[in-house]
């Protein structure tokens, strides 16, 4: 039994809604952790309000923020799934009349580069990003919208064989100019080497990352762990206002390259938008996060 066109329609559609209304369990649970070891007191008070605020839209189906974003979804297929229909026009239709019909409405977030006009649909919207997992019968979605207030203050730049303490130095400069802008606490991903847009795609997916995974790379681990000390000691806190929790994590990808080495810098804010699901062969659908 193949996976069909009005299945992937319905599913990315339902996980960009999703993404709207609900922050991710472990990242509540992160900002409860964050709370608890806030010394600040304003920062400790806007930590309690943003969790109240996330609950506060999950009962009652509203949205965390204003700003929807724009749709970005990483598909990773399986090499064992049979497919039937126009897949990938499916996701398009989707969010289409995900537009035409969800409540509260949605801002007009999509922006044409060219003439700066705005609207929801838009050249390549939804932006995809497909990939293989071998030997799986089932089709990963995760939807993550990228907003301003992250979206912004990404960066990239390419080094010749850098240091590693080049490297921390260049992902702390990024985080210093990006300050509060990116509605912390932030989740920080890095994506070190390969090429320059293979960079930024690791940079990406290091914010998809869920909680407590650290890389199973050694010095990356400990890289992470050296990146969000340092972070939280910039003193940026929640939302700017001071205080010990600016990052909730930093995640970090690597690949091997050439001797040019970007470094690529993303961000997630502190809602951490980020919804899963698998449709298998069979036409089940699970939902992961």
């Amino acid at each position: 039994m193949p996976i069909t066109y009005d299945l992937v329609k319905s599913v990315t559609a339902q996980l960009y809604d999703w993404s709207l209304r609900k922050i991710p369990d472990d990242t509540k649970d992160a900002l409860r952790v964050a709370s608890d070891k806030e010394t600040n007191p304003v920062a400790k008070n806007t930590l309690v309000y943003m969790l109240k605020s996330a609950e506060a839209a999950e009962s009652g189906n509203k949205f965390v923020c204003s700003d929807a974003g724009i749709p970005v979804y990483f598909v990773k297929i399986g090499t064992n799934v049979q497919m039937c229909g126009n897949i990938k026009q499916a996701i398009t239709d989707g969010f289409d009349e995900l537009c035409e019909t969800i409540q509260p409405p949605m801002l007009q977030h999509v922006t044409n580069p060219l003439t700066l006009e705005r609207g929801y649909k838009g050249h390549n919207i939804p932006i995809v990003t497909y990939d293989l997992i071998d030997n799986e019968d089932y089709m990963e979605i995760i939807c993550s919208p990228k907003a301003l207030g992250s979206g912004r203050w990404a960066a990239l730049k390419i080094f010749t064989f850098p240091p590693l303490e080049t490297i921390e130095k260049y992902v702390l400069d990024v985080v210093i100019k990006a300050g509060s802008q990116p509605c912390p606490p932030i989740v920080i991903g890095v994506g070190i080497g390969g090429t320059f847009d293979y960079a930024a795609k690791m940079a990406k997916e290091a914010t998809l990352r869920p909680f407590g995974q650290k890389s199973p790379e050694p010095i990356l681990a400990a890289m992470e762990e050296r990146l969000l000390d340092a972070v939280n000691k910039t003193g940026f806190g929640p939302m700017g206002t001071g205080g010990d929790t600016t990052a909730m994590a930093v995640h970090v990808n690597y690949s091997s390259g050439h001797g040019f080495t970007p470094v690529a810098v993303a961000f997630n804010c502190w809602i951490n938008r980020r919804t899963r699901a698998r449709i298998y062969n069979d036409g089940r659908v699970v939902r992961i996060e």
